[in-house]
């Protein structure tokens, strides 16, 4: 996938890495706009030609509304209000963007919006999920999207993933060797490395930068605090929880020390 760094001026550096993955020239519909930011943005840059802003709620979209006209935008960016992708009729747009939610509600919506039709015609998805990363690249594998792209970025002391998808004739079999974890060496089930990522990312994990050990550093101290919660408890369920939380601990800090150990051999 061909990317087209924008660096959006005016976009906050989530929504500015987002942006950065949309196609150019692409028919864009941001689900879950928030003040229709990056509509606005992607048609005033010229980057799209028009743009759909998506919101379920009267308060977001009212906002969005505002700003579309402050802008002078309203004839080329459509602000509706409806549930997920029933807000684009089936063939509008060739991208969709979903950020800022939970990766089960960003899987659902898709789900719901592919039996709808509302993906017909659309070549690009680019999400965002605030958790649940691995339920998002779940729902890509199984229907057949290609993830093309991951991004990490940070901000305000938080970690982002980034995820853009393709619709490609060969799909499937650029997903096989996506998803072939023999390069992680470690003494564990194929199976099981595949789900590590799943969990973490497989192109994050053959492109190991400081970002992705920043989000895992910062995974790490969330478990390790979970661990000293269920410690304190005296639940019957509370021994098996705890070491639960201390296999992935230890999984997460080995598949961190191969790639450390893969980078200093190639350096």
């Amino acid at each position: 996938m061909k990317e087209i760094q924008t660096s959006g001026r005016g976009l906050s550096r989530r929504l500015s890495a987002i942006a950065d993955l949309v196609p150019p020239g692409a028919r864009v519909a941001d689900i879950g706009s928030d003040h229709a930011l990056l509509p606005a943005w992607l048609v005033s840059a010229g980057k799209s030609p028009c743009a759909v802003a998506g919101e379920v709620r009267d308060g977001p979209l009212k906002a969005s509304a505002a700003r579309i006209e402050a802008d002078g935008l309203a004839d080329r960016v459509a602000v509706r209000k409806g549930d997920g992708l029933a807000v684009v009729a089936p063939g509008e747009v060739d991208c969709v963007v979903i950020a800022g939610m939970g990766g089960a509600l960003i899987a659902s919506i898709l789900e719901a919006g592919a039996a709808a039709g509302k993906l017909e015609g659309v070549r690009t998805l680019v999400l965002q999920p605030n958790v649940g990363e691995d339920l998002v690249r779940r729902w890509l594998l199984d229907k057949g999207w290609y993830l093309a792209v991951e991004r990490i970025v940070e901000e305000d002391g938080r970690w982002y993933e980034i995820l853009a998808a393709q619709r490609l004739p060969d799909a499937d079999g650029l997903n096989a060797a996506l998803y072939d974890a023999s390069f992680l060496k470690l003494d564990r089930p194929a199976e099981r490395k595949k789900e590590l990522l799943l969990r973490m990312g497989p192109w994050l994990l053959r492109q190991p930068d400081e970002r992705l050990a920043g989000k895992w550093r910062s995974e790490l101290e969330k478990l390790a605090f979970i661990s000293r919660q269920i410690e304190r408890s005296d639940s019957p369920d509370a021994a098996r929880r705890r070491q639960e939380v201390l296999e992935e601990i230890k999984l997460i800090g080995e598949v961190m020390a191969c790639l450390q150990a893969d980078n200093s051999s190639s350096s």
